[in-house]
């Protein structure tokens, strides 16, 4: 068992600490809303910090999922950041999706003080982090991974090596980019049904067994067709991470035409005031196209 610290008490991390606890960790938990925190440690049993510092003191891993690259940068860095409290030769773990450029920077912060790092996002949702059913992709050391493993698994159904320090954030934007596709094309299939008079349900249960199947199509197709989109990513969060995709793509020379063209979609569902409604709800734009 380990002396864990976990910053960031979100709809993902507040449960996968809570998966710590469970497996028998000892648990230290931040939040920049101190409520989130102390919530988290009345209903679990653990204990709150007031800053990330005070949390890293004496972990053995410090584990983090907040929002974004300035996020992950402010619990990591400066007198109150979980570096400045972590011991020479401890572990940090950033389960945030943030840029790879980010994820070098503090990675490269943490060798100077002799501390070890993985990049560790995450997927399957805020579903995933409550049933302890996440898939973690990981950037770092064979050996930092291999002492990450078995503490992550209390949350994980299934961790993966992928390479160096930004292999798992790498690994991470050609999992969103994949699920951007999937969404558009499930949700113009579903408007293409409707305007066809077919019983969308009924199409689902005929092609989701074959080749064009998908967890999207299983899990999303109901809701989707009674127009609810408030299961799971929401867009903001989404139109967040294809920026990384698109800003890497740029950078590494590789051409995303449709996931740029995605993102432009979510951006119109924001301006529909659909910000915090999940990924599904390409398909409320297209309705409304149609209509």
């Amino acid at each position: 068992m380990a002396k864990v610290a976990f910053l960031g008490m979100g709809v993902m991390g507040a449960p996968m600490a809570g998966h710590l606890v469970k497996a028998g960790h000892e648990v230290c938990v931040y939040n920049r809303t101190a409520a989130k925190a102390e919530s988290w440690a009345n209903v679990h049993g653990g204990e709150m910090a007031a800053t990330p510092r005070e949390a890293a003191d004496g972990a053995d891993i410090v584990m983090a999922c907040v929002g974004n690259d300035d996020d992950l940068r402010g619990v990591c860095l400066g007198n109150d950041g979980a570096f400045a409290g972590m011991a020479e030769g401890a572990l940090f773990v950033d389960h945030t999706t943030v840029s790879a450029e980010v994820t070098r920077e503090l990675a490269a912060a943490a060798k100077a003080l002799k501390i070890n790092y993985v990049d560790a996002p995450v997927s399957g949702g805020q579903a995933g982090a409550e049933n302890g059913q996440m898939v973690i992709m990981c950037g770092g050391k064979p050996e930092d991974y291999q002492r990450a493993e078995p503490v992550m698994a209390a949350f994980a159904k299934l961790s993966k090596h992928m390479g160096d320090v930004g292999a798992g954030q790498l690994t991470k934007m050609v999992n969103q980019i994949c699920i951007a596709g999937l969404l558009q094309g499930l949700s113009e299939a579903m408007v293409f049904a409707q305007k066809a008079g077919l019983d969308g349900a009924a199409v689902v249960d005929v092609i989701q067994g074959g080749a064009a199947g998908s967890w999207q199509m299983v899990n999303r197709h109901k809701t989707m067709l009674a127009g609810e989109y408030n299961h799971g990513f929401a867009v903001d969060w989404m139109r967040k991470d294809l920026g990384i995709c698109l800003a890497e793509a740029e950078n590494i020379g590789a051409p995303l035409p449709g996931t740029a063209l995605i993102d432009q979609y979510y951006k119109d569902v924001q301006a529909m005031g659909g910000g915090r409604w999940d990924t599904s709800s390409l398909m409320a734009r297209l309705k409304k196209l149609a209509e």
